[in-house]
């Protein structure tokens, strides 16, 4: 994953505004192919052909999202230690915490749009997953 990096504070590009409106990363998300609304571990979700994606937590301040690789979360938050960040409960799983109040909104883009590709990448290459019925 190569995101552009956010401009400086000290330039005039709107890259450098930070902060990204809770409709707006619904819109981000809802917009891309696969992705539905929906529920996982009970808590309402964004779901990529039917399982977990996305979600929203904190009162709806930071998005949970899948990555490809734990690999790619350690990018991102050495691009943008304000933005990304992860707790100890997802310290073995590919994903990223973002803060939306610090996350630049192109940067946001480009990072769910390129998650996106590369989970569902990842899954077509795995063998189908069976489900169980409970």
């Amino acid at each position: 994953m190569t995101p552009r990096p956010a401009a400086s504070k000290s330039g005039n590009s709107k890259r450098s505004v930070r902060g990204v409106r809770l409709a707006d990363a619904r819109r981000l998300l809802l917009g891309l192919p696969g992705i539905a609304q929906g529920r996982s571990y009970g808590l309402p979700s964004f779901l990529l052909d039917g399982r977990f994606f996305a979600r929203f937590r904190d009162d709806d301040t930071v998005l949970v999202l899948q990555l490809g690789t734990i690999a790619e979360r350690e990018v991102l938050m050495a691009l943008d230690p304000r933005a990304f960040f992860f707790t100890e409960h997802y310290r073995n799983y590919p994903a990223v915490l973002i803060r939306l109040a610090e996350v630049p909104k192109p940067l946001l883009i480009d990072v769910v749009k390129e998650a996106r590709r590369q989970v569902a990448a990842n899954r077509a290459t795995r063998s189908p997953r069976k489900r169980v019925s409970r």
